[in-house]
């Protein structure tokens, strides 16, 4: 069975609750699609890095991130309302750059299958 620190827990609400926020209460023009991938909350439970995914051209990524830097306080009091603990951890939110990875190898196999074919055999290097 797994075993699940508190820490572990309280990411996991407050990846929901940030999300939640986020559709419904922030009302920022320059926040776009933004999705939550992942609450690291430290063991202290003294501080939080939110990992959002950005949907948009770099630009509007940009503008996605400071919006969301601006509500982080907002954020954060909203997340001490709804969660019953004794500290708030101060949040702060990174760009999660996984899905553009994943996109990119979509596009890069894409690529590949238009070149070779579909179900093209491809030598093998090693």
């Amino acid at each position: 069975m797994l075993d699940y620190k508190r820490t572990d827990r309280i990411g996991a609400l407050m990846q929901r609750e940030i999300s939640d926020i986020l559709q419904r209460q922030i009302k920022d023009p320059r926040v776009g699609f933004c999705t939550v991938t992942h609450v690291e909350v430290s063991n202290d439970l003294r501080h939080a890095k939110v990992r959002v995914s950005i949907m948009g051209d770099e630009n509007q990524r940009q503008n996605s991130m400071a919006g969301l830097k601006n509500a982080a306080g907002f954020i954060r009091r909203e997340i001490g309302q709804r969660l019953s603990l004794r500290y708030t951890p101060e949040i702060r939110f990174i760009r999660d750059k996984s899905v553009d990875y994943i996109l990119t190898v979509d596009k890069l196999l894409k690529e590949i299958e238009t070149e070779y074919g579909k179900g093209a055999r491809v030598k093998k290097l090693y």
